[in-house]
């Protein structure tokens, strides 16, 4: 009997993703990212901006909770690597600080920290990620990540989440979209791949205004890579209070899909789609709650991107 292996299965998609790049540039070695938690606050929870953080940021939703157990940084390392050898026979990896503000403390604290996670076992990890706000950057905090630019590929993942001041302040952000432009302008001749992180579906925020959201990453050439999510309300965070109270509006499954086939024609070809979506574990996901799988939301996003025709950059 004849198997018919569908497009997708064979990794045919109509945007530049991520893991094909990743293929093609370690020559098909399956590399994964380590998901470590350094420790790490923000300046919009710690007072020095603000208190409570952003109104939809619960961090331990963008945490696994794996990495919220595990008890010290090598550890998390470690266990990490295992985790991916298992499950997905991974081969080489890329250390990803994520949760908080991965940049906010003196340089000479973060090079420990960065010096230990990427000491373990360096001749398996190929990359480190960095993820963080666009005013808790620096010329020496670029200093300090680009000089491991001549040992690692190093990227670094700054928050935009909306282009608007109007929304960021709503979301009590503590941070302008003029902060993150000075952001991008020192990373504009840098040695690291710079990545943004976009939020869609604010609910005051039109569908023009969201299809905006392309106009200004396409403007800054050296965003090598971005991240879309759609807006989820999880426990813990202030917003959560708030939608249970009054619910509002959010995006369903196949509006979210119609949207990101709309948008991602008007995407630079060029640039690196990291992740179509964000999904919080579910003991904390508040709405909107598609009732799938992380892998099966992937697939119908997928298949409608292909179905439809759509391809990255064909609207410029």
């Amino acid at each position: 009997m004849q198997v018919t292996v569908s497009p997708i299965d064979q990794g045919v998609k109509g945007y530049n993703n991520y893991g094909a790049w990743l293929r093609k540039k370690y020559n098909g070695q399956r590399v994964f990212k380590v998901i470590v938690d350094g420790g790490f606050t923000c300046p919009n929870r710690d007072g020095s901006k603000g208190y409570g953080g952003c109104t939809y940021c619960n961090v331990d939703s963008f945490t696994p909770s794996v990495s919220r157990k595990a008890p010290s940084l090598r550890e998390q390392v470690i266990q990490g690597m295992e985790r991916a050898r298992k499950g997905n026979k991974a081969d080489k990896f890329i250390i990803y600080f994520q949760p908080n503000t991965n940049t906010y403390a003196p340089a000479h604290y973060l090079k420990m920290m960065y010096d230990e996670a990427l000491s373990i076992e360096p001749e398996n990890i190929v990359g480190l990620s960095v993820g963080t706000r666009p005013d808790c950057i620096d010329a020496e905090k670029i200093a300090l990540l680009e000089s491991y630019t001549d040992r690692f590929d190093v990227d670094l993942e700054m928050g935009m989440e909306s282009i608007y001041n109007d929304t960021l302040a709503q979301i009590n952000r503590g941070c302008t979209h003029e902060e993150l432009l000075r952001a991008l302008e020192l990373t504009k001749n840098s040695k690291l791949d710079t990545c943004v992180h976009t939020i869609f579906g604010f609910p005051w925020e039109t569908h023009d205004m969201m299809l905006a959201y392309a106009d200004e990453i396409n403007r800054h050439e050296h965003i090598k890579f971005v991240k879309f999510h759609h807006l989820h309300i999880v426990e813990g965070s202030v917003m959560g209070v708030k939608y249970k109270r009054e619910p509002f509006k959010l995006f369903s499954l196949p509006e979210y899909t119609d949207f990101l086939c709309e948008l991602l024609p008007r995407i630079r070809p060029d640039v690196v789609i990291q992740r179509l979506f964000g999904l919080s574990d579910r003991e904390l996901l508040i709405a909107p709650n598609w009732q799938l799988k992380k892998s099966e939301i992937q697939h119908y996003i997928d298949k409608a991107i292909l179905d439809r025709g759509v391809l990255q950059g064909a609207a410029l």
